[in-house]
């Protein structure tokens, strides 16, 4: 069943242990990348933008049998980008404005070989029930969400206790929607 490797250009260890859930052949190989996209550039559309961003780089390294991945998630609120918070009051801003609130996380993929190339996006809405300042700083203290967009994590604390519902893929809001990756390689 196993025809290609992957190469997974991510530090995340989340898309690392999600890749490994699918029991694919793959390594790691990053690049750094500006992660900067055109203003005018529509919400909806940054994250696979970026996915395809974070490939330029990395194309020329790879060999025959080889399909570069590249992702990136975007919490959207209210047609606001929610990136990574820059320090504590940011991630506390970001955590307030979604309590009580419903949010769409956007993670955008681009897989490539030396033959073709693919990218598209997987949108998943996020339900969150009313967290408490109290909420609010024990989860920024214990779980520190400085690299997590919209400064959660959907598998930690804060997704146990806040998130009510979900309709989509909960892969995708941790940082990889799996299934569509598989469907995708499986074409390759």
């Amino acid at each position: 069943m196993v025809k290609n490797k992957i190469i997974l250009a991510s530090k995340s260890p989340r898309r690392k242990e999600l890749l490994e859930g699918l029991e694919i052949p793959f390594e790691i190989r990053t690049k750094e990348v500006e992660e900067v996209y055109p203003e005018n550039l529509p919400a909806k559309e940054v994250a696979p933008f970026l996915a395809k961003l974070k490939a330029q780089p990395l194309i020329s390294t790879l060999q025959e049998g080889e399909i570069l991945l590249t992702s990136d998630t975007v919490v959207l609120l209210n047609g606001e980008i929610l990136g990574k918070p820059k320090n504590e009051e940011d991630a506390r801003r970001m955590l307030s404005c979604l309590s009580e609130n419903v949010h769409e996380v956007i993670t955008g993929v681009h897989m490539q070989s030396i033959e073709k190339s693919f990218n598209f996006s997987n949108t998943t809405k996020v339900y969150f029930s009313k967290i408490t300042e109290e909420q609010i700083s024990h989860y920024i203290e214990k779980y520190q969400p400085y690299d997590k967009a919209g400064s959660y994590g959907i598998q930690e604390w804060i997704g146990f206790v806040g998130i009510k519902r979900i309709e989509g893929c909960y892969f995708s809001v941790m940082g990889l929607p799996v299934h569509d990756v598989y469907e995708h390689y499986m074409k390759f």
